[in-house]
This record gives structure tokens, C-alpha cells and sequence, in this order.
């Protein structure tokens, strides 16, 4: 699989092609418990710049201690269109990128997004879980798509995501009486051992730590690319 559209070749699809694609590759989604041994745990996250390119940043983490590891971004152009639905398309060739100049390959990645939380079941964290071959698990802060029941206001407490009457995901409320974040698998994970590796992640915050420190990593690099 190439990064620009996912499988065929290097030219970039239309968006009639992407969503054909979508529903193609998200019958190759394995959907299987992460792995139970894991050394490496990774984050990726990106930002917009105005200049219609995007930094994304992937790190590498020790697990369970979770310490820095290494740190990877780049900088690219945006060349996909903007269409509800196909961001994937905008942000997997950066968020592979930046995951190629890794010298620590991680067992799992957590991606800022959906995974099967999907209007086709085929969020980021899927796209690049499929075309690095590697576990991957969506953890994202707005639902996107599926309905659940109220999910309680107490730290842990949570509700099943569904779609069309399937569970796709859980809503998980990781620090009490705040705004609740959607945890979904995207290949090589499944429901339950991703919610388990979100929450052993969450520590002092509503983001679990991985994820918040590449936010903070690329919302930094964006400053920086703005300073004169």
C-alpha cells in the first residue's frame, strides 16, 4: 500500500474514488485483541498550517512507564481536498512519514481521531493501522458518527458506541465531570483492549498522556513555524 491513496499507486483519487476505497479496505480491518506483550507504545497527531501544509508529529513511548522515547514530525502539503469523512486522505501520507523516521517501532499507535467510529468504519487510525500493518487504536474528543447511552459523570464510567445497532467504539469519561473522549479500534485492536490501553494512558488529564504530548509537541512546531 502506498501512503497518497492507500492501495493503488501514487496518483491521488477523486473523492468518489476515496469512498469506493473506504468501503473496500474496511473489509480488510482485522479486528483481534492488541497484542498482550507490548514494549512501544506510539502517539500521532498533526496541525494545519495557513500556508496549506500540515506538521504531523509521532513519539514513541516505553510501556507500561510511558517515558519518552524519540520524537518524528514532518512538514508537508495538503493535497487532498478537504470532504467530511475522507481526512484520512488529507493526513495519512504525513502521519506515515513522520512514522518511517521512527528508530523504535511501537507495538500499538494511538491516532488523534476515529478508528471504526465511521460513517464507513474507516477512520485514520484504521487507514494507517492497514497501511503500516501495525496495531492501531482512534482516540478522539467530538464523536463523529453512532449513538450511545448517557455515559455517567464519574471517572471510568462508560457507554458502548454503536453504529446501525453494532458496537464500534466505547465513550469513556477519563477525569470526572469533564467532557467525555470516543475511543474506537483501528486495525489489529479491538474494543475492549483498546478502551484498556486508553485508560492505563490517562494520568493527570482528560487526553491520554501519549496523545496529549504529541499535541503539545506539534502545537509547538506550529508556533515555531509561524515565529519570523
Amino acid at each position: 500500500m502506498t501512503p497518497s491513496d492507500g492501495l493503488h499507486g501514487s496518483s491521488l483519487p477523486t473523492p468518489a474514488e476515496a469512498i469506493a476505497l473506504q468501503k473496500e479496505l474496511a473489509g480488510r480491518v482485522r479486528l483481534c485483541p492488541l497484542p498482550a506483550r507490548v514494549r512501544v507504545v506510539a502517539a500521532a497527531d498533526l496541525s494545519y498550517l495557513p500556508s496549506k501544509e500540515l506538521i504531523a508529529v509521532v513519539l514513541a513511548f516505553s510501556w507500561p512507564s510511558l517515558e519518552l522515547l524519540e520524537t518524528a514530525h514532518v512538514r508537508r502539503p495538503v493535497e487532498f481536498p478537504y470532504v467530511p469523512g475522507l481526512l484520512s486522505f488529507r493526513e495519512l501520507p504525513a502521519v506515515t512519514a513522520a512514522f518511517e523516521k521512527l528508530r523504535h517501532r511501537p507495538d500499538v499507535l494511538l491516532c488523534d481521531g476515529q478508528g471504526l467510529a465511521h460513517p464507513r468504519r474507516f477512520g485514520l487510525a484504521c487507514h494507517v493501522g492497514l497501511v503500516l500493518d501495525l496495531p492501531t487504536v482512534g482516540c478522539a474528543k467530538k464523536r463523529l458518527c453512532g449513538d450511545h447511552d448517557p455515559v455517567g459523570t464519574e471517572k471510568g464510567c462508560r457507554s458502548v458506541l454503536t453504529l446501525q445497532g453494532d458496537p464500534v467504539g466505547y465513550v469513556y469519561r477519563s477525569r470526572t465531570g469533564v467532557k467525555p473522549i470516543y475511543v474506537s479500534p483501528g486495525h489489529k485492536a479491538d474494543l475492549e483492549s483498546s478502551l484498556d490501553l486508553v485508560e492505563r494512558c490517562v494520568r493527570r488529564y482528560r487526553i491520554p498522556e501519549p496523545l496529549r504530548l504529541a499535541h503539545n509537541t506539534v502545537t509547538r512546531l506550529k508556533k515555531n513555524a509561524h515565529s519570523p
